[in-house]
């Protein structure tokens, strides 16, 4: 099992990164809300990791802090949500923004969220209340969505990053194009920040 990992920070083609340890690099996928407070290229990172094995493939998932690995663990373990859907919905919120979610039984949130239909947010409301005491305790109201970091080195890039970002989360490819567009401006300076106001704005609708 490989619990964390730590080296330079040599690519990032969201949701995938590249870190270098000792001449090595290490493909992971991280969600966005890790992804948003990663260094930029070249510095050291630090990241904790969930090891996927399968008959096709060998896939390791990266996460800022442990509590978001925690809830990615727990996700998986809820019937009908794979490592990609677990994913998807910490891109969309934190941990903090989904115990809260899950305190208020907000569905409307998690279903706003691409893959996540009814029955499987009512689901996950029921299967993860209990859980969130022993692994949360108190959830204050103060958490926010984590502000995005610096940019890729490719801005030129960047919508057509930022729209490959949602469609590997499971966003149709006219949804990713419509909410980048949307939140572009000249004061986006990254695919990180795209993303961000995208995922916001979908949420929100």
């Amino acid at each position: 099992m490989i619990g964390r990992i730590r080296g330079t920070l040599a690519a990032k083609q969201p949701p995938d990164i590249l870190v270098e340890v000792g001449g090595v690099g290490y493909e992971l996928q991280v969600p966005m809300t890790t992804l948003f407070q990663l260094p930029a290229l070249g510095a050291e990172v630090s990241l904790v990791t969930h090891f996927v094995v399968r008959e096709d493939a060998q896939l390791l998932y990266g996460f800022i802090d442990e509590r978001d690995r925690g809830l990615f663990r727990q996700l998986i373990r809820v019937s009908g949500v794979g490592p990609k859907l677990a994913l998807t919905i910490l891109s969309g919120m934190d941990a903090a923004s989904f115990a809260r979610c899950v305190q208020r039984d907000d569905i409307s949130a998690l279903v706003a969220l691409p893959g996540v239909g009814k029955k499987t947010a009512e689901r996950l409301l029921v299967e993860m209340r209990d859980k969130l005491k022993d692994w949360f305790g108190v959830v204050d109201d103060a958490g926010t969505m984590a502000p995005g970091a610096a940019g890729s080195g490719r801005p030129a890039d960047k919508v057509a990053d930022a729209e490959s970002a949602l469609i590997a989360l499971g966003y149709k490819p006219q949804e990713a194009s419509k909410a980048v567009a949307g939140v572009n401006d000249d004061d986006v300076a990254s695919s990180e920040e795209l993303i961000r106001r995208a995922l916001k704005s979908m949420v929100k609708g």
